[in-house]
């Protein structure tokens, strides 16, 4: 049994330097792995949550579990996580919902959170939701670091959100969801008016990582009445400083390097 286990470590060590995905070949040659006892490995990761396939390439890559376990440590033993007084200074400065997302193979899933409104109309859905990528903020800051090519391949395995189902602005092609991008990367960052959800509106910009690829985004949402258009081009520049900072925090980019 402590084989088996020493070898799901090395398995899963060797994947978090391979943050694009790596070949079941690549892996068994790499740790020396015979190429049946690799997959039976993949497969019970895979199983357990830690481990995703790439439907595309069919690559191994690392699941989002694993920092997902890790903030919930820092929490639990009293440790702020790293973000946290960043989010919590932008969401003082604006007053609205702001949030942290990272990327996980095709999915921005939010970690963490600081709410900035203390009255009136509050925005704040539940952690751990999967991004609609098509129409959220997050989605567009995100999709607007890649080329049209592969944010158009995002966009085309994950689909199109309805607007029955989200805001009645939500882009209901693909022409459109990409107008929304192209727009987000001329600015530096997203807007959106209740394209998520009806009578709400957010901003997001992203967070680079090393090699400069978005390991995730910072998101400010909150009512339209209160975050208007006007607004969020006033909070443009700190929404990016903000952004930065997240990316240039101690520790932050090998932090969420494992689930770029």
């Amino acid at each position: 049994m402590s084989g088996v286990l020493e070898r799901g470590f090395q398995v899963l060590e060797r994947l978090s330097a391979h943050p694009g995905g790596c070949a079941l070949s690549s892996l068994a040659t790499e740790l020396k792995i015979p190429l049946s006892a690799t997959h039976r490995l993949l497969a019970e990761l895979i199983r357990l949550g830690y481990v995703r396939q790439s439907p595309g390439d069919g690559q191994y890559v690392l699941t989002i579990k694993l920092v997902s376990m890790g903030l919930s440590f820092l929490s639990s033993s009293g440790i702020v996580d790293i973000a946290q007084p960043l989010l919590d200074d932008l969401a003082l400065a604006s007053g609205e919902l702001v949030r942290l997302a990272v990327v996980d193979g095709d999915d921005l899933i939010f970690v963490a959170k600081s709410q900035g409104a203390t009255k009136g109309l509050r925005y704040d859905p539940d952690m751990g939701l999967s991004v609609a990528l098509s129409c959220s903020a997050a989605g567009h800051a995100w999709l607007s670091t890649m080329t049209d090519d592969d944010a158009l391949a995002v966009l085309a395995r994950k689909g199109l959100a309805s607007p029955q189902d989200h805001g009645p602005k939500a882009p209901t092609t693909l022409k459109a969801a990409m107008a929304c991008v192209a727009a987000a990367r001329r600015r530096g960052f997203s807007m959106i008016t209740e394209m998520f959800a009806p009578g709400m509106t957010a901003m997001a910009a992203p967070v680079f990582g090393d090699k400069r690829a978005a390991i995730g985004v910072v998101t400010i949402a909150g009512p339209l009445v209160r975050l208007t258009p006007e607004r969020m081009e006033a909070l443009g520049p700190q929404l990016l400083l903000a952004a930065n900072n997240v990316a240039r925090a101690s520790g932050a980019s090998q932090m969420f390097k494992k689930v770029a």
